[in-house]
């Protein structure tokens, strides 16, 4: 009979063996359900001779910057003069949502972009800046508040008590 100490050891390298076993497992059922997902290794393979981005289908390409009925479809943004400039500067960080639910001045929105700027680790925008603050400030500045217009030509009755 096997001593108590022995027992362990050999209990443990057992254990060490079946977690090897196991991990190998499941790399390997990753690796075929991604095969399953996308037989042809599309991800890994790069069309492009100066390998800086793998390429996207023809069809995600034509709707990539798609503008239906004056809105810019993947993002929601108004087409207007400075479009891409926002949407290549600003998307770069965070949803086109964040900017589409903000309503600023021109004023406004400058001081947000120095707030990003100096707490958000957002790059000098340059020459791009007063596009931007432009396109923003139009498309996007405050709406006007207040009490909601009178109500007309509403035919009014007594009520009956």
């Amino acid at each position: 009979m096997e001593s108590p100490e022995k027992f362990r050891k050999s209990a443990s390298e057992v254990f060490k063996l079946m977690y090897v076993v196991f991990f190998v497992f499941l790399v390997i059922a990753g690796l075929l359900v991604y095969l399953m997902v996308d037989p042809s290794l599309s991800a890994f393979k790069n069309n492009n001779s100066d390998n800086t981005y793998i390429s996207i289908s023809k069809q995600e390409e034509s709707d990539f910057d798609k503008i239906e009925n004056g809105i810019h479809v993947r993002t929601g943004f108004i087409e207007a003069e400075g479009l891409m400039q926002v949407v290549n500067n600003c998307t770069s960080c965070h949803s086109a949502k964040l900017v589409t639910q903000n309503r600023m001045s021109k004023e406004q929105w400058s001081a947000t972009i120095r707030w990003m700027q100096e707490t958000q680790n957002l790059w000098d925008l340059g020459q791009n800046e007063e596009a931007i603050l432009s396109y923003l400030a139009t498309n996007y500045a405050p709406k006007k508040g207040g009490r909601r217009q009178n109500l007309s030509d509403v035919e009014w009755y007594d009520l009956e008590e």
